[in-house]
């Protein structure tokens, strides 16, 4: 049977099967596989346990990797599961990984969501509102989807498939590393090439293939000093306050303008050259995607190409949240004995995320010096990823070029992105170079990490005939 011939059937039962596609999506959304809060464990654990009931319906032969444990809101726990799985095991056929993750980000109806966050609803616009609906769990069942679609139909699988599913991606991917390396030249050593879809499509419109990511590093800032909380009434104006050294030190790491104020910082970025900004000018991006998907117009910079850079190509640091300081409703004086802020600094090409952690606190244990305060601070980073590159003269990114225009009609946007997949360089350096792919299924406006996180319903289907696609234009083409 030839290629259109395939891909047609494939199209058509796709189509047919939207609610099937649906129906397994809400039932994994409404698990609550939160990886941050130590309370939720059992639903992580429930989440693998779900996708490995899949695995069985489909013959996906699969591993479980038990990671060991680690430290979390003061308790011991159990890491959560790694999923190994491989569908098919013929020499003559190029074998792809596939990976993703089945843990969520947390998300509670007062945080201002318009439905419950662990129930799907479809609005009137084909909207798919829950929490992990786009982040991660509609593109790693769309994989699936795509097996069992094949199988349906009676059709041969174009690849092998290895599939490398994790529940920490949210919290650190604690244990992922070694295990990659671990199994680089076992269960990885006859993989051509990896494909990641744990990203989004630049703007609403126009579908892009992903080839950079920023790293990541993320920071604790302890400020203590009284033995216990203490009344403002009684003790303000006669106590160095935590909080006040707290507010100081965050007012001296980035300006109201995203400028980052750590000395030093920039020394590594990269130079931007006339080669690297004429690649600009032909993305697809306006302003107005940016403020739909803010819900706002406050964007810093007045320009796309200015935007775009700072959000790709430019370090940035973001302030997140305290902990320790009184937040309820209501007006409690109270002077904080102990506040913990968290701030993170995305890193680009070619900072090193060592010499990130030593600028920052050797920086803010000098700003803190000169407050003369007797309260004592620690900083420490929690965890840090490098920034990746991949080449998109690779076959593997021609195959899914080939493959959005087989879908979508119209060729993708190359595009880098702000946020952080650690995992992507780890698989590239593990494997021995092999090329990695971001290939996203949702839209630049599916607030992943926010409130009201959703999935287009188009994007969904789309996606699983995207992803089937890829894979059949993989199979063909030429790697020399």
């Amino acid at each position: 049977m030839s290629d259109s011939n395939v891909l047609e059937k494939f199209y058509k039962y796709v189509d047919e099967n939207q609610d099937h596609y649906i129906q397994r999506l809400r039932e994994a959304v409404a698990i609550p596989s939160v990886s941050c809060d130590a309370s939720y464990r059992k639903d992580v654990f429930r989440m693998g346990d779900w996708l490995i009931g899949i695995f069985k319906k489909l013959g996906i032969d699969y591993n479980v990797e038990d990671v060991g444990t680690h430290e979390l809101d003061g308790q011991t726990l159990e890491l959560p599961n790694i999923l190994l799985g491989s569908y098919g095991n013929d020499p003559n056929k190029k074998t792809i990984l596939v990976y993703g993750h089945y843990d969520v980000q947390p998300a509670l109806k007062e945080d201002g969501w318009n439905t419950d966050p662990w129930e799907l609803v479809e609005d009137s616009q084909g909207r798919l509102f829950a929490r992990g609906s786009t982040d991660d769990k509609g593109p790693i069942i769309g994989w699936l989807n795509v097996i069992e679609a094949y199988q349906k139909l009676g059709l041969e699988f174009p690849v092998n498939l290895k599939i490398c599913f994790e529940g920490m991606e949210e919290s650190g991917s604690e244990g992922l590393d070694d295990l990659i390396i671990r199994e680089a030249k076992r269960y990885f050593k006859d993989v051509d090439c990896v494909t990641i879809s744990d990203n989004y499509w630049l703007g609403t419109t126009k579908p892009c293939l992903t080839y950079g990511l920023r790293g990541v590093s993320y920071f604790k800032l302890v400020i203590s000093g009284p033995g216990r909380d203490l009344h403002s009434g009684v003790f303000g104006g006669t106590v160095h306050e935590p909080m006040t050294d707290l507010a100081h030190l965050f007012s001296k790491l980035v300006r109201p303008d995203g400028h980052i104020l750590i000395p030093g910082i920039y020394d590594d970025v990269v130079e931007l050259d006339e080669t690297e900004r004429n690649t600009y000018k032909t993305i697809s991006f306006k302003h107005q995607e940016l403020h739909d998907a803010i819900d706002s117009d406050n964007s810093i910079h007045e320009n796309e190409l200015d935007t775009l850079m700072h959000r790709w190509r430019h370090p940035s640091l973001s302030l997140h949240g305290l902990e320790g300081a009184f937040s309820a409703p209501g007006a409690k004086t109270v002077i904080p004995a102990k506040v913990t802020g968290k701030f993170s600094i995305r890193t680009v090409p070619h900072m090193n995320p060592d010499q990130v952690t030593k600028l920052t606190t050797d920086y803010l244990e000098k700003e803190f010096a000169k407050l003369s305060s007797k309260n004592k601070m620690k900083v420490e980073c929690i965890h840090a990823g490098k920034p990746w590159l991949s080449s998109t003269d690779h076959w593997n990114y021609v195959a899914a070029a080939k493959a959005v225009e087989k879908v979508f009609h119209v060729k993708p946007d190359l595009t880098r992105e702000g946020g952080s997949i650690p995992v992507t360089l780890t698989f590239q350096e593990a494997l021995g170079g092999k090329n990695v792919l971001l290939l996203p299924m949702g839209r630049g406006d599916d607030g992943a990490h926010s409130i009201n996180e959703k999935l287009d319903r188009s994007n969904y289907i789309n996606g699983v005939k995207l992803f089937g696609t890829y894979l059949q234009e993989i199979a063909h083409i030429k790697t020399e």
